[in-house]
């Protein structure tokens, strides 16, 4: 006598087994894309993450792809490439507050400031509370020439932390564009007495102590610059010139 037939689990259909090892080649292209981007090889971590979106896996494994091929894009500099993916990112997971962070950057560098304020401010009024969101948000603005903005976004930045010494730059920056040169100086002093090899603040300083007829002392500091700025030959060259353009007598 034959044994009753045992059912068939619904797990071994056709449809069910090929999701399961789609699943299986997401994980592991998750790993090797993730150990690709760990030793620098973007080309290779670029392919792995492609697959995986071609995959369509669900969220949150979709958004996630899109960010890490993104970050490959921009090291293989194809910024419109990881624009492009940074927006689908946040397209499917509308809180993904680092891709939005990144988003702002990547279009920085591309020049995109229409598109990099719209983004900074969805990702202030995502996180209002965050750091990063307002120093974003005040890059944004400097290049922009909006200065009340940058202004007020790097000023309650520093009402958190009195001592993030790049946030007093990027004030004074904000502040010279404002013509409020008294408060510029102060800025980048401040930044200064924070983080005394900050060649870009002395530089800075320097152009606005010359703007205000104290000579002698913008001259001082393009030679302070001239000779810490090694690791920046331009700024250094920069100082140079403006220090030697300089006549004190």
């Amino acid at each position: 006598m034959y044994p009753t037939a045992t059912p068939v689990p619904r797990t071994t259909s056709a449809p069910a087994l090929r999701a399961l090892a789609e699943q299986r080649e997401v994980l592991e292209r998750f790993h090797l894309g993730l150990d690709a981007e760990r030793r620098g090889d973007w080309q290779a971590a670029s392919a792995e993450f492609e697959r995986i979106i071609a995959l369509h896996p669900a969220e949150p494994q979709n958004s996630t792809a899109r960010y890490d091929l993104a970050i490959a894009y921009v090291n293989l500099h194809r910024l419109d490439d990881a624009a492009q993916q940074l927006q689908d990112a946040i397209a499917r997971d509308p809180g993904f507050l680092a891709a939005m962070a990144n988003l702002i950057a990547v279009d920085l560098d591309r020049g995109d400031l229409r598109d990099a304020r719209a983004v900074a401010d969805r990702f202030v009024a995502a996180a209002p509370d965050s750091a990063r969101a307002m120093y974003e948000r005040g890059l944004v603005a400097l290049r922009l020439g909006d200065s009340a903005t940058a202004q007020n976004d790097f000023g309650r930045l520093l009402h958190a932390n009195p001592a993030y010494a790049v946030a007093h730059y990027d004030l004074g920056l904000a502040q010279a564009h404002a013509n409020r040169y008294d408060s510029a100086e102060r800025e980048f002093q401040l930044a200064l007495d924070l983080a005394p090899g900050y060649a870009r603040a002395r530089f800075a300083l320097g152009t606005i102590l010359l703007r205000e007829g104290k000579r002698t002392q913008a001259r001082a500091a393009f030679d302070i610059v001239a000779a810490d700025a090694a690791g920046d030959p331009a700024l250094r060259n920069l100082a140079v010139a403006m220090r030697d353009a300089i006549k004190t007598h």
